[in-house]
């Protein structure tokens, strides 16, 4: 014998908020759905809200005119740090953390086949081709930067685990 009539619907729970089946959306909607998931693909990163900081000197100081009085034209482009030397751009990296001269000389270092290892905390290069490369590392002999004491080393038979390669594009 079938229920006695309650006065409630019963929806399915597969039919979900649409209780007559899907409904086609109109030009609007599907252009507001494109630009949400655009959205959803494009989000900012954290690093997007800081503020530039501008170099303020600590002790001001009277310096002859002939020494350079204001900071160089161009000097937060990429160009500009392109020209720079490896070990500035070390030093850059290594001292000016969390800036925008930080990433662009990490730019710069990845522009040059340095890979930064995450782990050690590290800069590495291929010194050759690696001996070993699989799906997981790969080794062989490598160039790395000491920052500890300040130079460049050579590692022998060094192990590079792919999942310690910090391996962002720098966009």
């Amino acid at each position: 014998q079938p229920p006695a009539p309650t006065g409630e619907a019963h929806i399915p729970p597969l039919l979900g908020v649409a209780p007559l089946g899907p409904v086609a959306l109109s030009k609007e909607q599907q252009i507001q759905h494109q630009s949400l998931e655009a959205a959803f693909y494009h989000m900012p990163h954290p690093s997007d809200s800081e503020r530039l900081r501008h170099y303020l000197p600590r002790s001001p100081y009277m310096t002859p005119p002939y020494y350079p009085q204001s900071v160089p034209l161009a000097s937060d482009s990429l160009d500009f740090f392109h020209r720079l030397s490896t070990e500035t751009l070390f030093f850059i990296f290594y001292y000016l953390e969390g800036t925008k001269a930080q990433y662009l000389a990490a730019k710069a270092l990845k522009k040059q086949s340095w890979r930064f290892h995450t782990k050690y905390m590290m800069w590495f290069q291929r010194h050759e081709e690696p001996k070993t490369i699989t799906e997981e590392y790969e080794q062989g002999t490598y160039i790395y930067f000491d920052y500890e004491k300040w130079g460049q080393r050579k590692k022998e038979g060094f192990t590079f685990e792919y999942r310690f390669l910090e391996d962002r594009d720098l966009n």
